[in-house]
């Protein structure tokens, strides 16, 4: 789940200002976490109340989707997340948006088997985002994180993603960056910032490619960089650059969801 944050920590400063190179400085003092990251220590929070692996597990994705929401009210949320989080009966609305994915990272991680990561994904999405394109969205992520965590090749994560989900991952960032504009629906991000990770050569060259497109570049390089992390560090074992430069921007409280998360994953988030 780090490399969902340091994506979004590294592309919150080219929100609304799009940037279409993949050559800038990844941290100023400016860059921060958003949404992208409280949702996403959420999710892990969820988890964390039930055992590893657990296929029957039911998370209760929307009490903490709420809990952190109103713990951190200005993340930067869409307007329909925040009158989702200030109502404690509302159910979910509807939504496409790329929220559901951005968010979804520690599922890839909890489960031991595909089916039941993208069970779970859909169940993370579908506390808020029920669209058809909302849920595909986050099973699309977490399956990439699972099949890349478990040694599956960028040539068969391609192809289950293209197969299961029917998006069009042919394209290249080249052909597709000239064009390219803030999209925030699952539908015109997700498979963006799948095709950033298979370009990519390391989980930095994952969240720049992502930031590249000048797009919704925190949520994109949050996606991207989720999925190159468990390609690359599945272990753990994150460079010490960018895990430092992560932690230290995260509050206490987030901070200690990352690490007994990492803790009950048995992964490392000590750099080799």
């Amino acid at each position: 789940m780090l490399g969902a944050i340091l994506g979004d920590m590294i592309g919150s400063r080219f929100e609304g200002r799009p940037h279409k190179s993949i050559d800038f400085e990844l941290f100023t003092f400016v860059s921060r976490f958003t949404d992208d990251t409280v949702l996403t220590c959420a999710t892990a929070e969820a988890l964390l109340g039930c055992d590893r692996g657990d296929a029957s597990c039911v998370a209760p994705y929307a009490v903490k989707y709420r809990e952190f929401c109103r713990a951190y009210p200005s993340a930067g949320y869409g307007g329909s997340f925040i009158s989702w989080c200030a109502s404690d009966d509302a159910g979910p609305y509807g939504s496409f948006g790329n929220g559901s994915a951005m968010r979804v990272s520690p599922v890839g991680w909890w489960f031991d088997d595909l089916e039941t990561v993208l069970a779970q994904a859909e169940a993370s999405a579908s506390a808020s985002h029920n669209h058809p394109e909302g849920l595909k969205g986050a099973q699309a992520v977490a399956g990439a994180i699972f099949l890349a965590r478990t040694g599956s090749s960028k040539a068969d994560i391609r192809a289950f993603i293209s197969s299961r989900f029917g998006y069009n991952l042919d394209r290249t960032l080249a052909a597709i960056r000239p064009t390219y504009h803030f999209d925030v629906t699952c539908q015109g991000s997700v498979p963006e910032a799948i095709i950033a990770f298979l370009e990519a050569d390391s989980l930095e060259s994952a969240i720049r490619n992502a930031v590249s497109l000048g797009g919704d570049a925190d949520t994109q390089g949050a996606m991207a960089g989720s999925i190159a992390e468990a390609f690359y560090h599945p272990t753990g074992n994150i460079p010490a650059p960018l895990r430092d430069a992560a932690m230290a921007r995260l509050d206490e409280r987030l901070a200690d969801v990352v690490r007994r998360f990492s803790d009950r994953m048995g992964r490392s988030i000590i750099a080799d």
